[in-house]
This record gives structure tokens, sequence and C-alpha cells, in this order.
């Protein structure tokens, strides 16, 4: 499940940086929050692909 929403967000982020110059640092911010939430899991010894 985590991955599939990196993967939306990595899609959005990609959509946004080309796209959409306003909507972009929203779509980067998003994009960190999930870099993040993966390190967590990895950090806690979770299988961070689940």
């Amino acid at each position: 499940m985590l991955l599939t929403i990196a993967v939306i967000l990595l899609l959005l982020w990609l959509v946004g940086f080309i796209g959409f110059h306003v909507l972009g640092g929203f779509i980067h911010i998003l994009l960190v929050l999930a870099i993040i939430m993966v390190l967590v899991r990895v950090i806690r010894g979770e299988n961070p692909l689940k």
C-alpha cells in the first residue's frame, strides 16, 4: 500500500513539475512526506514495500 501511495505521489510530482508550477510546491511536500514514511518503515525494520 505504501508503495502504491509513493508511486502515485511520484506521478503527481512529475505532472506538477512539468505542467503546474503553482501546485508544484504542494506536490513536492507530499513527495517528501512519502519518502519520510518509507524511511521510517526501514528504520523500524519493517518491509517498506508492503
